[in-house]
């Protein structure tokens, strides 16, 4: 009976996140406290427990990373970014947003897509406003384009990491098997962009024109703050490839780098506080506890154990399956807690087993958890994070607009990439 309550407390929590009869947030508590009134979530496991508790990793991830991005912000480095680009594509919103989109991709796949999007949203903003192009196609494009890059590395989107400490999986692995799939399914992301954004995407040719006179260089007003911040920031960066050596997690990395932008900077803490989305941390925190909730009534695990039942040794039922389970239940509850949940029960299906067929599940949880998380607008923290940030100033992305393209990409992307597992570790092994 408590868990029956439970999932029904979590659905109504999640019908009025994407309904929004009431504020995100909001929503998220509600589900959040009903949680911890049916039991399922105590203040130990809520604040505690790497599986069912709030994700502090991503929460401080979040929030360092945002300060530090406030630091820059200061020096003018997002205007000088923002009419490079543009004038590189000559101005034309297509254009320009095909290299915004390749460009965060790219930075995903070495980064992590949380980060790349706190750090591209700021130059698109300013990119769409110098062009005269609408600003939310840009900010749900990126946001897509994040975690399809996140995809290709093992550090890339968490799920990967979490799969490749399960799996026995290298960085080697991930860019082999991972990073071809994910460059085709950039490109057909970039034709998806095309037929669902190109009609509202119109040249202003006396835009253009004025934006082709203006010189990037003068938008730099503190070049001494650009150097020391940028230094701090390649070292974030550098920080965050060589965690798995260094042992210092990637929140530890960027709150190190937040603290050494903020020591340098010599600003008040108005200015870099300024642009920390608090609402965005709340909302996290929120969901993780009330995904936690959903994940202590087992019913991940028992649909975990339903497949594991069922496949046996059928390799490609077992990859088909997979991937689009994993895209439709990531497209509901974070991904990191849904494959921390899948990925014992996919290491005993495999258990003994070797060969391509076998390896193909991993690849199938993995491409399943990190593309379904565009499906919807909290399938993947980068989408949230966006949508926050595209708030702030003043560009409303509703859930069922993010949501009715990102349905079509995920569905799409899914599917090309379940023909990649197909052709790659069954029809050519």
């Amino acid at each position: 009976m408590i868990t029956t309550l439970a999932i029904v407390a979590f659905l109504a929590a999640y019908i009025l996140i994407a309904t929004e009869r009431i504020h995100r947030v909001a929503a998220a508590f509600w589900g959040a406290a009903a949680m911890v009134v049916l039991g399922q979530v105590t203040s130990e496991s809520a604040f505690f427990s790497e599986e069912t508790g709030i994700e502090w990793n991503v929460i401080f991830l979040l929030l360092g990373m945002m300060i530090l991005v406030g630091v820059i912000k200061q020096t003018g480095a997002f205007e000088y970014l923002a009419i490079w680009s543009a004038k590189r594509a000559r101005g034309k919103p297509f254009r320009v947003m095909v290299m915004l989109v390749v460009i965060t991709a790219v930075a995903s796949a070495l980064l992590d897509n949380v980060t790349t999007v706190l750090l591209i949203a700021p130059v698109t903003l300013l990119v769409c406003d110098r062009i005269g192009a609408p600003a939310i196609p840009f900010l749900i494009s990126e946001a897509m384009a994040s975690n399809i890059g996140g995809a290709g590395t093992l550090i890339g989107d968490p799920p990967n990491i979490i799969i490749a400490s399960r799996a026995g999986l290298s960085f080697n692995d991930f860019l082999l098997h991972m990073l071809p799939i994910v460059v085709v399914l950039l490109v057909v992301f970039i034709g998806l962009m095309k037929l669902m954004f190109g009609k509202q995407l119109v040249y202003d040719a006396e835009r253009a024109a004025d934006l082709m006179r203006l010189s990037e260089k003068e938008a730099i007003h503190d070049r001494r703050l650009l150097i020391s911040s940028g230094v701090i920031l390649a070292g974030v960066m550098v920080g965050f490839v060589t965690h798995s050596i260094t042992g210092l997690d990637p929140s530890m990395v960027a709150l190190l780098g937040a603290g050494a932008a903020v020591a340098v900077s010599r600003l008040e803490p108005r200015d870099y506080l300024a642009d920390v989305e608090w609402s965005t941390l709340a909302f996290f925190a929120g969901l993780f506890v009330m995904v936690g909730g959903l994940v202590h009534t087992g019913i991940i695990a028992d649909m975990g154990d339903w497949l594991t039942d069922r496949l046996g040794t059928n390799w490609l039922l077992g990859s088909t399956v997979l991937i689009w389970i994993s895209g439709a239940l990531s497209a509901i509850v974070d991904n990191i807690p849904y494959v921390a949940t899948i990925s014992p029960l996919v290491a005993d299906l495999t258990h003994g087993a070797s060969g391509a067929g076998p390896e193909s599940l991993w690849w199938a949880l993995a491409l399943g958890a990190d593309l379904g998380g565009n499906a919807t607008a909290v399938g993947a923290s980068a989408n949230v994070v966006v949508i926050g940030i595209a708030a702030r100033n003043g560009h409303r992305i509703s859930f069922w607009t993010f949501t009715k393209y990102g349905l079509i990409v995920a569905t799409v992307t899914i599917a090309v990439a379940w023909g990649y597992l197909a052709l790659r570790y069954f029809a050519l092994a």
